[in-house]
């Protein structure tokens, strides 16, 4: 029997990329799955994959509706829901604020925050009375964003590190009934897109080959393949193994936390644009 014999979970973003490696993790260890995204097509392949194991829904992680929906499918699909799992996001591609746009940085703003952070909110006001029935959990995909700067733009950073703060407030909320747990991987060679404000709809993080360009500035030598991230999904997910966890985020960015001393800063062209000269000593 696996970790998540019995168990329910709903995966948001879960028909690519690491969402998906987080649903055939899942699957493996014995959980039944919906799967919440916004592409039909991939669903379908989602369906074809894993069978009676997996329910899927269309949706947008922005909607208060949408999101019920899915909790809704899981209820009635499979009976309960033990652990809502949110994933969706999207990155800014570390455009700085300087290289934003004037015209772009409020409609990049909403859609990157709407996604990342109103997704999140929205998941666990819909996902909140099916996980005090079942004595769930929820889990949230952070980054190593979360906690250092550089792992992507203004917009993104602020998005993860609000991500944090939201984990412990509502562990705070639903405690003692609901865990609220968060994971935070590093880089992932993924399908991870970019705002549509920012013209970075149809880019793909995977488009960088971050095995090859991230690599040697890793402590651990490489960059996790996507599968390898997601036991800590399971682990939050696990009764057994995590009941004491809430409030909490297991980093896991194969240690660029630890890199030391590396690049001075990003700012380093702003004095020769706008004119001004270097600060005084």
């Amino acid at each position: 029997m696996g970790l998540l014999t019995g168990e329910v979970a709903l995966v948001t973003g879960g028909a690519s990329g690491l969402g998906r490696a987080i649903v055939e993790r899942f699957v493996d260890e014995g959980a039944r799955i919906v799967v919440f995204d916004r592409s039909e097509d991939r669903l379908h392949e989602i369906e074809r994959q894993f069978g009676d194991a997996v329910a899927t829904i269309v949706g947008d992680v922005r909607s208060l509706a949408d999101n019920k929906a899915a909790v809704s499918l899981a209820v009635e699909r499979f009976g309960k829901l033990d652990c809502a799992i949110g994933n969706a996001g999207i990155w800014d591609y570390s455009v700085t604020l300087d290289e934003t746009p004037d015209e772009k940085i409020e409609s990049a703003f909403d859609e990157l925050i709407g996604v990342n952070v109103k997704g999140y909110i929205l998941l666990a006001k819909a996902s909140l009375p099916a996980l005090v029935r079942s004595g769930g959990s929820l889990v949230y995909t952070v980054s190593n964003a979360g906690f250092d700067p550089a792992g992507g733009g203004v917009l993104y950073t602020a998005s993860k590190h609000a991500v944090v703060g939201l984990i412990r407030q509502l562990a705070f909320e639903f405690a003692p009934v609901v865990r609220v747990n968060g994971v935070a991987p590093g880089p992932i060679d993924t399908d991870l897109r970019g705002p549509a404000a920012l013209g970075l709809s149809e880019m793909a993080i995977s488009s960088l080959n971050l095995p090859k360009v991230a690599a040697s500035v890793m402590p651990l030598g490489r960059v996790p393949a996507t599968a390898e991230y997601t036991g800590s999904y399971v682990y939050f997910a696990s009764r057994r193994d995590s009941a004491p966890a809430t409030g909490g985020v297991l980093i896991c960015e194969a240690g660029i936390g630890i890199r030391g001393i590396g690049t001075v800063s990003a700012g380093g062209g702003l004095a020769a644009k706008y004119g001004k000269g270097t600060a005084a000593s």
